[in-house]
Parts: structure tokens; sequence; C-alpha cells
């Protein structure tokens, strides 16, 4: 039994402490809001961003930031982009030297359009860098609870930190593969969430089922143009945390990111969409920095490009579809190498 850290408890965070419970670890998780704490405490079970699954006496929810932290095995980072940095420097002081940390939240910061992995490696002290990793892949937050089978990926650049990442989280229902592309498995993760509110808006708008076809497959190769660019392996992309949880995100009603899509291509407004809801969707800030990415670095990402101005330009989301139907014709692969 390792003791492990879980750092947020939203729903995937709540998902992954019990994931680590039902594995036999001893797990304390950080909660962020205080009735929430006492809800998981009295009830066992997080009614407010996890409904329906009664968590395992082993966790053991708090509010101190510290404790949850202290003398742990393995910490897992799980809270939401706009947040991290400033959770990650609260964590520092109290991790231990030989702590193995894996972050699981899939975003980019919108201010200095880092990825989570940047954002530690800033934070955290040198001789924690070799210990850190990042999870990603399809996996909803529901199905992980409800042991259906998934299968993720955890990078790190130390491939024997990455294994023992992949040994503590893995079991009969979750499959854990290891990659030394940190980059690419970072930037999969929060990419797909930008495309999902594209493929979402197609189906509100009642486009059918090649529109969304045709979103997830360019939306790929806008994620591999960008990764490439920033040094990813094209391959990750063909990967868990790109092709499969770019499809996972794009096609499920689970999906927060392509919920707001399909509401902003019914008629909807941004802010009433996200004033409705109690999670949050990602790809909302996301999009503003792989769109500032975009222009800094001269990347040509029409669809991403198209779902910023849907956001944060009130433009309709038909006319966004029209603009991209009538772009100059051009090959497939053009800005893609091949490997």
């Amino acid at each position: 039994m390792a003791p492990i850290g879980v750092v947020g408890a939203g729903s995937w965070g709540t998902a992954l402490a019990g994931l680590l419970a039902s594995n036999g670890h001893s797990v304390d998780l950080w909660v962020y809001e205080k009735e929430v704490c006492d809800q998981i405490n009295t009830c066992k079970e997080n009614r407010t961003f996890l409904p329906g699954f009664r968590l395992e006496d082993s966790i053991r929810p708090s509010n101190d930031l510290s404790k949850v932290v202290q003398g742990k095995e393995l910490v897992v980072i799980v809270v939401p982009s706009h947040v991290f940095r400033g959770i990650a420097q609260l964590m520092e002081p109290h991790l231990g030297p030989d702590t193995v940390i894996v972050a699981a939240t899939k975003g980019i910061e919108n201010e200095t359009l880092s990825l989570m992995s940047d954002i530690l490696e800033e934070v955290f002290p040198d001789r924690l860098h070799s210990h850190l990793c990042y999870l990603s892949g399809p996996s909803f937050a529901k199905e992980v609870a409800k042991e259906l089978p998934t299968a993720v990926t955890v990078a790190s650049h130390a491939l024997d930190v990455g294994r023992h990442a992949q040994r503590i989280l893995a079991n009969h229902f979750f499959r854990v593969y290891t990659s030394s592309d940190v980059v690419g498995v970072e930037l999969g993760g929060a990419f797909k969430n930008v495309i999902a509110i594209a493929a979402g808006a197609c189906d509100g708008l009642e486009l059918g089922a090649n529109a969304r076809a045709a979103v997830i497959t360019r939306g790929l190769a806008e994620m591999t143009r960008l990764g490439m660019a920033l040094g990813a392996n094209p391959l990750t992309f063909a990967g868990l945390a790109g092709v499969g949880d770019l499809v996972l995100t794009c096609c499920s009603g689970l999906s927060r990111n392509q919920n707001v899509g399909m509401q902003l291509g019914r008629g909807r407004k941004l802010q009433e969409i996200l004033d409705s809801m109690v999670m949050i969707a990602e790809g909302v800030r996301t999009s503003k920095s792989v769109y500032n990415m975009a222009q800094r670095m001269k990347i040509e990402l029409p669809i991403c490009e198209q779902v910023h101005a849907i956001l944060y330009e009130d433009k309709p989301p038909l006319a966004a579809v029209q603009e991209l139907m009538t772009r100059e014709l051009k090959s497939e692969f053009s800005g893609i190498r091949a490997i």
C-alpha cells in the first residue's frame, strides 16, 4: 500500500482517488470547497461533482493541502488549468524529495501559453524535475468510476518514474501505457477540447455525421501541426492522448466541451452556457491559448481560429462553418512532414 495524495476533488480527481483506493492505496484527497469536503466525510460520496458513486473508507478528504501532500509516495494534481500554477506553488514546500508527481490537468495557461509541464518545471526545484509525469487519454470520470475498461498514457522524461506511476495507477479495468513524449501527450489532452467545441457546434447546427468526421480529422491535422512545431513526436497524436481522446471528447454526450459547442450551435450565448454549468469546460480557456500560440508561431489552425471567433468575437457558428468550407483548396497534408 502506497500513501497517495490527490489534489483536486472535481469529477476526475474524485474518480482517480477512487481508482487508487480500489488498487489498495491509502488516499488523502484535497478538496477546495469546505461543503464538498464535509459532504464526502458524511456521505462517502461527492454529490456535487461525481454523484452516485460511493467512495471507499481509505479515501480521506481534507481542506488542508499540506496534510494531503506531505509524506506521500505519489501525488496526483487534478485542478483546473487556470489555478494550476497557484496550487503548485502552495504544494512545493510540502513535497518530499522522492515524491512522484502526476499532473492530470488538461489545459494551456492563458497568460503565459505554458503547458502544465512548463509550469511545474518553473515552480518546482530542479531535484523534482525527474519525478514529474503527465496523465492523459480518453477517460471520462464517470466511466472510470463505473470501472469500465479504459486505456490512458502517462508521459515522463524519466522512464523509471513513468513506469512507477504506471504500476500504481493500472489495474484490471484501467490500462496505462508509458510515453517519453511529454509535450505531445500534454498538447493532445488540451487541444482536443477545442476541437470538441467545434464538433459540438456542428451537432447543434444539425450538420450531420460527415461534418463531425471532417472536424475530427482536420482537427487532428491541426493538433499534429502545432505539436510538431513544439517538438512533439507526430506518432503521439495517432495514440490514446491524441486521436483517442479527440474521438471520445467529440462524440459523447458526457463531454462538457462538446456540450458547450452544441449549445452554441443551437443559438445560446457563451456566458449563459457557462453560468449554467457546475464543472469547467477547459476548451473555452484553452481555445484562447491555442489561438495565441498559433498567432505567435505563425501556424495555420483554421478550425481553432473559428472556435476562438465564436467564443470571443460572437461569430455565428454557421458563418464559421461557411468560412471553413470556402477556404482556398489545397493538399490534405500540407504543413505536416512525413515521418
